[in-house]
């Protein structure tokens, strides 16, 4: 997903912002049925945690161990279950709080469903000069193709409307959007983008996709800093109330940076924060020539670049070595040449800054892994490539996954929403390599989990059960989807955890519960290894605390 600029809006104050409560004394966590990752990365049963006055886990205790005298405060668990704070590899933590400020779509099921919630946001947002949000899915709706400005219009037509799509590769405009931004008949498709057009015209529908979606954007006006600081409270209240203590936020743009920092300088920071830049260019401008160091107690890092091979599978923009199932011809957007992705791959690699390519078809995996192969080793050393998503690999492409400490970023999540998408764009013969997390960790790459919000929820929950049984929240298709490619419970927490970590050159800081790392855990009302699937989507998340801090809790 692409972070996009959002309209002002109108009559937003930001509150004053809720500090956590510091730990300024050791504290005794007792009396819980803890899980963590131990020091070898093994999955560890405890009884006590015992953390210091810096926020650092000084002790991880059972029963027969010795208790500590010295300590000031003690926190009876009363028997619950306490677990790593769970982290997420990939989102867009910007977006998950202007999702919450704007119009979401996510849960509608029919155009007119859409339509009637758009009308009524419309209605209670009246002063606001464009209606902004997301979340439609014309695959969901049933709609077998994409909808267009005059069904917008029939909504809201007087004023400008931009809605993205699921994925944040394609947007939908109303006819009021597309004239203020000045797209005509005579607009033409940017490099890596597309302008949907009304069959057997040159008219715009509506509708853009991946690069194309600038023309729109340019138009829209970019929210103020106090409205990018009420969006992170939003993000940050949204993320722990779901167990979220850590998260990758991928394409970070400067504005987002500067909101971070106003947040670490006022202490309000809360979610740490791996970033990734958008683009070579926004690196530079907020790191300069070489990643940025911890801040605010292992809150804030710039540490990589996000990069665009190809758009999404769902807006058929997703690059493909074979033309669409179900649109032939098409085999999707590359977004980058060839010599683009080298030239920045080497760019970043010269700085020392982490590469994080989005690549979802069958020839955008392909390109930067075979890319990879060729830069890397000029480049030795702990470089921990990434590929972001890797949802559809050509099977004779896996294996390539194993060299160089390749880390595939993937969201469990995709594969349950996609599923039956992913068999319309792609027909069964060609999915041997699709969302195969089993077959990509068996040939040595670590797996790195998240959600890819507010693409999708951010429920760590949701993705963990997926990880393990292939079907969704209503326990289908019945034996899993392409069920060999299930993971172990214990390898799905470890990738929603240390090797999320270890994806964001974290590892040593948080996300496993050992001696000397942050005090980063949640109280939960389940144990998530003995929980069935379906209770395990059920967990409700009853604390947070983040470097021994509560940063949320279900009773306030």
């Amino acid at each position: 997903m692409t972070i996009r600029a959002f309209a002002t809006f109108a009559a937003l104050a930001l509150p004053a912002l809720a500090l956590p409560a510091p730990a300024l004394a050791d504290q005794l966590v007792e009396n819980v049925e803890g899980v963590r990752i131990d020091e070898e990365g093994k999955v560890d049963r405890f009884n006590a945690l015992w953390i210091g006055d810096d926020g650092r886990i000084k002790g991880v205790l059972d029963r027969e161990d010795e208790r500590p005298t010295d300590i000031d405060f003690q926190i009876d668990g009363e028997g619950r279950a306490l677990i790593p704070g769970l982290i997420d590899a990939h989102l867009h933590v910007m977006g998950v709080g202007f999702g919450a400020l704007t119009l979401d779509l996510s849960d509608t099921t029919s155009l007119e469903e859409a339509l009637a919630k758009i009308a009524e946001f419309a209605r209670e947002n009246s002063s606001r000069p464009w209606i902004l949000g997301g979340g439609w899915n014309q695959e969901k709706w049933g709609l077998g193709r994409f909808p267009t400005a005059s069904e917008l219009d029939s909504a809201v037509a007087d004023k400008p409307v931009y809605l993205t799509r699921v994925d944040g590769h394609a947007g939908w405009a109303n006819s009021k959007a597309m004239e203020v931004a000045g797209v005509t008949e005579a607009s033409t498709s940017p490099p890596g983008g597309r302008i949907e057009r009304l069959e057997g015209s040159r008219a715009p529908s509506g509708v853009f996709v991946d690069a194309a979606e600038s023309l729109v954007y340019s138009a829209i006006p970019a929210p103020r800093p106090a409205e990018r600081d009420l969006a992170l409270v939003e993000a940050q209240k949204v993320l722990h109330s779901q167990g979220i203590t850590a998260a990758a936020d991928m394409g970070t743009t400067i504005e987002d940076w500067q909101t971070y920092r106003r947040a670490g300088d006022r202490g309000s920071l809360t979610l740490r924060i791996m970033a990734y830049a958008g683009g070579a260019e926004a690196m530079e401008l907020i790191a300069g020539s070489r990643p940025t160091p911890w801040l605010y107690d292992d809150k804030l890092r710039l540490g990589g670049v996000k990069l665009y091979l190809d758009g999404a599978l769902g807006s058929r923009g997703a690059w493909l070595k074979r033309p669409y199932a179900d649109d032939p011809g098409n085999i999707g957007l590359p977004l980058m040449t060839p010599a683009q992705l080298r030239n920045t791959l080497v760019r970043a690699a010269v700085g020392r800054f982490q590469p994080a390519v989005h690549a979802i078809g069958t020839a955008a995996n392909a390109e930067v892994l075979n890319a990879i192969g060729e830069i890397a080793e000029s480049y030795p050393g702990d470089r921990r490539w990434r590929i972001e998503h890797a949802q559809i690999v050509d099977v004779a492409d896996i294996p390539k996954f194993g060299e160089h400490g390749i880390i595939a970023s993937m969201q469990p999540v995709h594969q349950t929403s996609d599923r039956t998408m992913a068999e319309a764009r792609m027909g069964l013969d060609r999915l041997g390599g699709a969302y195969a997390w089993k077959s990509i960790a068996g040939v040595g790459a670590r797996l790195a989990f998240g959600s890819d919000a507010p693409v999708e929820s951010a429920d760590p929950f949701a993705g963990l059960a997926t990880a393990f049984t292939r079907t969704d929240a209503n326990g289908e298709p019945f034996g899993g989807w392409l069920p060999q490619e299930r993971v172990a419970r214990a390898d799905a927490l470890k990738a929603f955890t240390a090797d999320a970590a270890f994806a964001g050159f974290a590892d040593g800081r948080f996300g496993k519960l050992v001696v000397g790392e942050r005090a980063d855990f949640l109280f939960v009302d389940r144990d998530p290894m003995l929980a069935t699937p379906s209770e395990l989507r059920q967990t409700k998340v009853l604390e947070t605390w983040v470097g021994g801090s509560q940063v949320f809790s279900a009773k306030k």
